[in-house]
This record gives C-alpha cells, sequence and structure tokens, in this order.
C-alpha cells in the first residue's frame, strides 16, 4: 500500500530541519571547564582527581551516599573548588518514582522498550530502557531539570539517547507510531520498510525528548538570570551502528538548545571485533581513531563544544593488565585530533578506585587498582589539563574522506532478504583497508556536506548506500558541487541490500530511482546503466567500483584493488603528492609526542624517536633519549626540547594536579593535590641541581619522599604519597 505524500513530507521537513546551520547566537563556554569527570557519589579523599568540573549524577536522594540529598552532594564537591555540573540518563535513570506511579499516580512500567517476543530491555532493577512519552518528558522537566537548576548548576548533560533497533513493539511504542505517521503501527520484522519506518520513529522520539528538555532547561534557567548550557554524552555513530542501537547523532548539533557533546569513546566501544583481511578479531585503537573521529568530523562544522572521554577501565570485567593496555590505545586515540582539547578524564573514579578487578587473565583472584597503574594513569590525566590545541596534523596523508550518515543505525536489525553485514563492514571496509596502511583517513557526515567547513581539505570522498541512504536529496547537490569544482568521489556499492526499495524521497514524489545512488550519478552528469567505471565531471571525478564495501575486508587479501584505485585517483589529482602507506601515525602537540604503530602491516618495523623525553605510559616517568614503540603499540611523551622557556623552573610531568606555584632567584615551590592512597611521581625542570627539596603537608609535617636528579634533562625526580588536601613542595639551588 502507498503512503500518503504528506508522510514524507514530514519525515522530509524533520531531517531537513536537522540539517540547518546553527543559530548564530551561542552561549560561550564558561573558563575552567577543560576537564571534567562524572560521579554519582559525594567528594571522598580516595576519588579527588582534580579535574576541573565534577558531574554529579543523578538528581536521586541516596541512603547508601552517607544519608545525603541530591543538594548536598553537589556541595560536597563545591566545598572542595569543583565548579558542578549535572548528569543523568534520558533513555534510563533511576526514575522508579515515575515508573511505579508515586510522581502522577499512574504506572508506567509499559513505557519501557520491548522486543518482538514481549520481552522489556532493562537497564536495572525496575529501570527500563524508556520510549520516551510526551509524559516522560513532563516528568523529566519537572523532577529532575527544575530541581537541577533550583541547586544553581547551569550546565546540563543528559546523556544516551538510546533506542535499541531490536525493539519497537510496545503499546507505547504503537501509539507514537500513530501519531507521528497516521497510521496504524507494523511490525518491523515484516519488511525492510517497516523498519525504516520504525528506525526512523525511534530516531525522533530522543531528538524531540532533548529538544523538549534542553528547551525548557534554558528558558527555566532565563527565568533564574542564569544562562544554562545543555550536554549530550552519547556513544559514536560507529559504535551505536555496530551495536544495533539508534540515536539522534548528528541531527541534535543543529538544534540551538544543544551546546555540545561528550563523545562516550572507551575500551568498551572500541574493543568491539570487526573485520579485516578476513579475519574477526579486536581493533582497540582503530576503532576509537574511526570512533573519536566520527565525533569530531560531526560537530567540527557547527562549532559545538567536544569533550573526549576515555576510561581507565570498562564496565566489563577483565583484569587490570587489559585495561591498561586499551586504556593506552584510546587514550593515544583521542589524542590524535589535534582540534579537541576538553576531555571527560574519566567517568566514574568509585569504580576504578574502589573496584575489585582481578590480577591477571588466567586468574580468579581481584585487588583494587595497583599503586604503578594508578600512578600512571593520574600522569595522563593531568596531561589534559594543559593539552593544548594544535593546528598541527597526524602523519600521513591527508584528505581522504569516508562518507557517513545517521542511517547506518537504520538497518541494522533485524536482516531482510538474507542481506548480512557482519560487524559493520561495509563502514569498516572503505575505512580499514587505508587506516591499517597509515592513512589517516578522516569521517564526513552526510548530514553536514551543507557546510563549506564540512569539505575543507576533501580530496576523496569514499561513500557507499549498501548500509545507508540519504535522507534528503539536497545532500546530492553539495556533493555533486564539490566534485564539480574538483573533488573525486568514489562510489562503492552494489545497490542490492533490500533498502534500496524501501519509499522514500528517491521512489516517490514523481521519483522513479530503483537506488538513491541514481540519483545522485544523474546529477554528476553520468548516464545509465551507471556501470563500474571512471567519469568526469565539471573540474572533479567519479569512480564506481561495483563492489560492497564489505567485500575488502571479510575475505583475505580482498582489498588490493580498492587500494590501489584510491592510490592512483589520489596521485592523479593536482598536488596531492604521493598516497604514503606506512605502518604508524604521530603527531606533535606542543611538547607532547603521541605515536601509534600499526600491527596487520607489511611494515612490522618498530617506530623510534630520538631526544630527551618523559615517558608519560611509564610510571616511573624515566627521561629517555630514545624510545622504540613496536607494531600494535603506543606511546605518549613528553619533549623536554620542546619547553618553551626552558629557563623557568616548571613542573613538565606530575600524578598530581600543581597549584600555587611560586618562582624566587633561587627557589620554586608549589602544592600538589591527588587522590589519597595513590603514589606521586613528578619531572621538574630546574636551572642548575637543587640544593634542599623539602616536602611538606598542609600542616608542614615533613613528609617522606624519594628524589633523583638527572643532568642531561636538568630535571628531578620527585616521588611521594598523594594527599588531596595537598602537598607543599619547595625547592632551592
Amino acid at each position: 500500500m502507498r503512503k500518503p505524500i504528506i508522510i514524507y513530507l514530514l519525515v522530509a521537513l524533520l531531517f531537513q530541519a536537522c540539517s540547518q546551520p546553527p543559530q548564530k547566537q551561542r552561549s560561550k563556554d564558561q573558563p575552567g571547564e577543560k576537564t571534567t569527570f562524572q560521579t554519582s557519589n559525594p567528594w571522598k579523599p580516595v576519588t579527588d582527581v582534580r579535574a576541573d568540573v565534577a558531574i554529579v549524577y543523578s538528581v536521586k536522594d541516596h541512603h547508601r551516599k552517607g544519608d545525603l540529598t541530591f543538594e548536598q552532594r553537589v556541595q560536597t564537591w563545591r566545598d572542595k573548588g569543583y565548579t558542578t555540573h549535572f548528569m543523568t540518563g534520558i533513555a534510563w535513570g533511576e526514575y522508579q518514582d515515575y515508573f511505579t506511579g508515586k510522581w502522577d499516580g499512574k504506572m508506567h512500567l509499559d513505557e519501557g522498550q520491548v522486543t518482538q517476543k514481549g520481552d522489556t530491555i532493562w537497564h536495572g532493577r525496575m529501570v527500563p530502557y524508556i520510549v520516551p512519552s510526551m509524559n516522560f518528558i513532563r516528568y523529566m522537566k519537572e523532577s529532575v531539570i527544575k530541581r537541577v537548576i533550583d541547586a544553581g548548576i547551569d550546565a546540563i548533560y543528559l546523556e544516551e539517547p538510546e533506542f535499541w533497533a531490536r525493539s519497537g513493539y510496545s503499546t507505547a511504542f504503537k501509539k507514537e507510531w500513530k501519531e507521528y505517521y497516521g497510521f496504524d503501527w507494523r511490525p518491523q520484522h515484516e519488511s525492510p520498510e517497516n523498519t525504516y519506518l520504525s528506525n526512523k520513529l525511534k530516531y525522533h522520539l530522543y531528538y524531540r525528548a532533548l529538544n523538549e528538555c534542553f528547551t525548557f532547561a534554558k528558558a527555566y534557567g532565563k527565568s533564574k538570570g542564569m544562562n544554562v548550557r545543555c550536554y549530550v554524552p552519547t556513544h559514536s555513530l560507529v559504535n551505536y551502528s555496530q551495536w544495533m542501537i539508534v540515536s539522534p547523532e548528528a541531527s541534535l548539533a543543529s538544534l540551538p538548545c544543544v551546546d555540545g557533546y561528550i563523545a562516550q569513546v572507551w575500551t568498551g566501544t572500541s574493543r568491539e571485533p570487526n573485520f579485516f583481511n578476513g579475519q574477526r578479531k579486536e581493533r582497540v585503537f582503530e576503532t576509537a581513531f574511526l570512533e573519536y573521529g566520527s565525533m569530531e568530523s560531526m560537530t567540527a562544522p557547527t562549532g559545538r563544544k567536544m569533550f573526549f572521554l576515555t576510561d581507565p577501565i570498562e564496565d566489563w570485567p577483565r583484569d587490570w593488565a587489559d585495561y591498561k593496555k586499551n586504556y593506552q590505545a584510546t587514550f593515544a586515540a583521542q589524542l590524535l585530533y589535534p582540534m579537541i582539547a576538553d576531555y571527560e578524564v574519566m567517568p566514574w573514579p568509585d569504580r576504578i578506585y574502589e573496584g575489585y578487578y582481578r590480577t591477571s587473565a588466567n586468574s580468579d583472584k581481584k585487588e583494587q587498582i595497583p599503586r604503578f597503574y594508578s600512578t600512571q594513569m593520574q600522569v595522563m590525566i593531568n596531561t589534559l589539563n594543559n593539552m593544548p590545541l594544535s593546528q598541527n596534523k597526524v602523519s600521513g596523508s591527508q584528505g581522504i574522506g569516508i562518507l557517513m550518515s545517521n542511517s547506518l543505525m537504520f538497518q541494522r536489525f533485524p536482516t531482510h532478504n538474507g542481506y548480512e553485514d557482519p560487524q559493520l563492514s561495509n563502514f569498516y571496509g572503505q575505512a580499514l583497508p587505508l587506516l591499517k596502511r597509515g592513512v589517516p583517513v578522516k569521517t564526513v557526515h552526510i548530514e553536514n556536506v551543507s557546510f563549506a567547513q564540512t569539505w575543507k581539505d576533501v580530496k576523496i570522498l569514499v561513500m557507499s548506500y549498501s548500509n545507508m541512504k540519504p535522507m534528503d536529496k539536497a545532500a546530492h547537490d553539495h556533493i555533486a558541487e564539490w566534485v564539480k569544482k574538483g573533488g573525486v568521489l568514489v562510489y562503492c556499492g552494489r545497490d542490492e541490500d533490500a533498502f534500496q526499495s524501501v519509499q522514500e524521497w528517491w521512489n516517490t514524489g514523481g521519483n522513479t530511482f530503483k537506488a538513491p545512488s541514481e540519483h545522485l550519478f544523474l546529477k554528476l552528469g553520468l548516464k545509465e546503466p551507471f556501470k563500474a567505471g571512471e567519469y568526469k565531471y565539471g573540474n572533479g571525478k567519479v569512480c564506481i567500483l561495483r563492489n560492497d564495501p564489505k567485500e575488502f575486508v571479510l575475505q583475505e587479501n580482498a582489498d588490493t584493488e580498492f587500494v590501489n584505485t584510491i592510490k592512483r585517483l589520489y596521485e592523479a589529482g593536482s598536488g596531492s603528492g604521493a598516497l604514503t602507506f606506512k605502518n604508524h601515525f604521530t603527531l606533535t602537540r606542543g611538547p607532547y609526542e603521541i605515536i601509534s604503530v600499526v600491527n596487520e602491516n607489511a611494515d612490522q618495523t618498530p617506530y623510534t624517536i630520538r631526544g630527551k623525553l618523559i615517558d608519560l605510559f611509564d610510571p616511573e616517568i624515566p627521561v629517555l633519549d630514545e624510545k622504540q614503540v613496536n607494531p600494535g603499540e603506543q606511546a605518549f611523551l613528553y619533549n623536554i626540547g620542546s619547553v618553551k622557556n626552558p629557563g623557568t623552573p616548571q613542573v613538565l610531568a606530575a600524578a598530581a594536579r600543581v597549584y600555587d606555584e611560586k618562582v624566587t632567584r633561587n627557589g620554586y615551590s608549589f602544592v600538589a593535590k591527588s587522590p589519597l592512597n595513590t603514589n606521586n611521581v613528578m619531572r621538574v625542570l630546574l636551572p642548575q641541581k637543587a640544593t634542599r627539596v623539602e616536602v611538606t603537608d598542609a600542616t608542614g609535617k615533613v613528609l617522606q619522599s624519594n628524589t633523583s636528579w638527572d643532568d642531561a634533562s636538568k630535571t628531578l625526580f620527585l616521588g611521594f604519597e598523594n594527599n588531596p588536601e595537598g602537598v607543599v613542595i619547595e625547592v632551592s639551588w
């Protein structure tokens, strides 16, 4: 049965609105909000991580949190000098008073997300993943957001707007379907079209929920003389697509009520296996690099603020060595984006510092975080307080983009007509053959092609409609215009998946295209039957490969033609130079050197860097003359030779945050603060060897410490037990 055209107009209008340029009047970021962490607990000396902002989680008054109300929990962090923000889930949370009828006298457990089998998808006890009805949105405004703003908090994070692709069978969802589409609900498993419509609705419901909640927050804040800022902590589009979750993602950046995001990328998301060279396995660094890249490119053209998150552990219980290895991989990946310099340094410090995890992979013995790892972690997170933005680019041939769309999330579940895309291989098939050869590919969001900034430095755009579809035909005008000006478009796809024929703009309203790519090819001056080959358009070029990208990675040595084609097109471009293949990525950001050497590469040689280098992944922070990084490993180094003012005493690296620095003619003093029950190590640059080093607590009591002098680097090594109340260091020479 043909759908009324009005439905498609409504859907088109929604996504057209999502792609509009952002409002010019945006709130300015507050100073001193570069680093953050999130916690549901009050301040404790063992979790005093000394980032700029403590994001207090949940408004629920917890009897197990020391009998403190939400407001009292907030105050404990303010009393220790923290700026306080607020976070809670928008798709789940401690909303038992809503579900059990305490709030409005009605039970709402029927508003959970439900699978085809009739099972509710739960996030916790009496906490389902939510179908965000207008009634639930009203509850969020009145019971959560209003209370937070009344507590004086002017930054709100509503995290993880998540609708599981396998859900969509509840009464609540059927009601929303009828209201949105104007006709009765249809089971998503029965046809690709039903799946597409179901996922579009899921997408819309969280777009609506965040728009409603944040618009209310800003208006209510304004009524109290406050400038409330609103952020969305969210997994990457890569991860949500792979995990079969639907979320608004890029479209939120066009809302005037959204000020930015937290990129929730960590070991747990990045270790999801993918295929390359016929092998399915974890590729944590490469996946993290693509995840952070998709978050950066999602917001760069819109000017929204982006915090990058890493986690020293993960949700899944494993051993400390596993956590350390993968933390280093994700940490290095985030630092390779030099135009992002705001960070959530960790979520849930309580579980990191106080949780018990296995001592080794083959042991059931558990212990709290080892001192060597907490020291290393604290060295790493304290660099983020000083991490500069940089105009430098990650090493390698620049200018190759992979096109993405929010509709990547729409085709993942269920499978139709036998067409499968294992582990999101149609995406990774475009990216990994290049990334694994040392080419720093970037992602480009089709939702952002109307922004000139999106196309900056893109020379070749690789795309496929095998795993996503263009929701707005206007995107093809912008792509065609870019090609006409000299861009090179590489289209990979057989256009045979079941979603090519869903009733959409390319086959309704007078259009009769069998696939959306046909509309694009006509815009590019091509004529049917659109066979594989190369075609000129204006000053640019179009190359059609009639392979689905998954074919490049699901079999061994199947990516050669794809890679050679990209190389030939890249080198034929004016001024592009050679497409360089290598086995490493490097970036210099101020004094910091970030290095990652990839494995599964023909080149198995280590990468070597020389200089006066502090190894920031080593809890002893040694000074090295040379660092070798092996394939499959990363390095994070402080280059002492890059210090701009080497004659000035300064802390170069520390497992604590430094305050109250004072420099005299022959002396230097400061205060170091970090969590209780951890070891501090630091490298202090001095004009000459110290004759006196005194370490005392806040009361003046002398503390035990160990020191050593490295004459070649003119650095003092200093180690002692950390104290969140502050350790006073006085050095003279």
